[in-house]
C-alpha cells in the first residue's frame, strides 16, 4: 500500500513538474481548456492542468519582417513590371492571431499582393517609379486596417524592387544618359561663361589701373613743371631784385660822390652805347650830348697831333 501511495506521489510530482512552463520575454502562449480558449500567458512561470489545459499556440511578440516574392503588376499605361514588397508587422493580440484566420502570414502576403496591384493599377509607370513613399504610406494604412481582425499591426511597408521590362530599362538608361550629357553641357557652358566674365573683369580692372596710373603720372608731371616754373620765377625775381638793388646801390654811390656834369655826360654816352649794342639801326641822341661828343672828338684830335 505504501508503495502504491509513493508511486502515486511520484507520478503527481512528475506531472506537476512536466506541466510547469516558463514563458520567455517577448513570447505569449495561447492556452485552451478542454478545446476552448482559456487565457493568454505572458512572461513568467506558469502551471497548466494536466490533460485539461494545453498550449494551443506559442506566439512571438517581436516585430517581424515579411519579405514576399516579386509580383507581376500592370500599370495604368499597360506596362507589366515585377515588384517585391517588404512588410514589417507585429502580433499585438495572440488570441486573434490564433483564431482570427488560418495561416495568417500567408493571408498577409496575399492581401499585400492584391493591394499592391490595385494601387499600381491606378498609376502610370513614371508615377510608380517616383511615388514610392506615397505607395508605401497608403499600403501601410490599408494593410493595418485589414489585419486588425487577425491581431496583427502593420508598422511599415516598403517596395524593395521595381523591375520594369528590359526595353523600358533600355529606354530609361538612354534617357538618363541624355539627361546627364545635357547637364554636363550646361555646366561646361556655365563654366566658360564665368571664365569669360572673369577674364573681361580682369581686363577692365587692368585698363582702369593703367588709366589711374597715367592720370597720377600726368598729375605728378604737371606738379613738377609747376614747381619748376615757380622755382624759375622765384629765381628771376631774385635776379631782378639783385639787379635793382645793384642799380640802386650804384646810383646811391654816384650821388654820394657828387660827380661833375662831364662825368654824367660820359655815363650817358656809355648807356647809349650799351643801348645800341649793335642791335639798333637808328639812335636819336639829344643835342646836348651831341655837342659834348663833338668837343671830346676835337680834344682827341688836338692831342693826337
Amino acid at each position: 500500500m505504501e508503495y502504491v501511495i509513493a508511486t502515486i506521489a511520484v507520478v503527481v510530482i512528475l506531472l506537476i513538474i512536466t506541466n510547469i512552463r516558463v514563458v520567455p520575454q517577448a513570447k505569449a502562449f495561447v492556452i485552451e481548456r478542454l478545446g476552448s480558449y482559456r487565457e493568454t500567458w505572458t512572461t513568467g512561470l506558469r502551471l497548466k492542468i494536466p490533460f485539461i489545459d494545453r498550449i494551443s499556440k506559442q506566439v512571438t511578440l517581436k516585430e517581424q519582417v515579411g519579405d514576399f516574392l516579386p509580383q507581376p503588376v500592370i500599370t495604368k499605361d499597360n506596362v507589366t513590371m515585377q515588384i517585391d514588397t517588404v512588410v514589417y508587422f507585429q502580433i499585438v493580440d495572440p488570441k486573434l492571431y490564433t483564431y482570427g484566420i488560418d495561416h495568417p502570414l500567408l493571408a498577409l502576403e496575399k492581401i499585400t499582393a492584391t493591394t499592391l496591384r490595385n494601387m499600381v493599377g491606378d498609376l502610370e509607370l513614371d508615377e510608380t517609379l517616383t511615388s514610392r513613399e506615397l505607395v508605401n504610406s497608403k499600403m501601410r494604412t490599408i494593410l493595418d486596417e485589414a489585419t486588425d481582425p487577425w491581431g496583427i499591426k502593420v508598422n511599415r511597408v516598403e517596395l524593395k524592387n521595381i523591375v520594369p521590362p528590359r526595353e523600358i530599362q533600355d529606354a530609361m538608361e538612354k534617357q538618363m544618359k541624355a539627361e546627364r550629357e545635357r547637364r554636363e553641357s550646361i555646366l561646361r557652358a556655365e563654366g566658360e561663361k564665368k571664365s569669360a566674365i572673369l577674364v573681361a573683369e580682369g581686363k577692365k580692372a587692368s585698363v582702369i589701373l593703367a588709366a589711374e596710373a597715367d592720370k597720377q603720372s600726368t598729375i605728378l608731371q604737371a606738379e613738377a613743371i609747376k614747381e619748376a616754373k615757380i622755382k624759375e620765377a622765384e629765381g628771376e625775381a631774385v635776379a631782378i631784385l639783385k639787379v635793382q638793388e645793384a642799380t640802386a646801390q650804384g646810383i646811391r654811390l654816384l650821388n654820394e660822390s657828387n660827380p661833375a656834369d662831364n662825368v654824367l655826360t660820359i655815363k650817358s654816352l656809355e648807356a647809349f652805347a650799351k643801348a645800341a649794342d649793335g642791335k639798333a639801326t637808328k639812335i636819336i641822341i639829344p643835342s646836348q650830348i651831341q655837342g659834348i661828343a663833338g668837343l671830346v672828338s676835337s680834344i682827341k684830335e688836338l692831342t693826337d697831333s
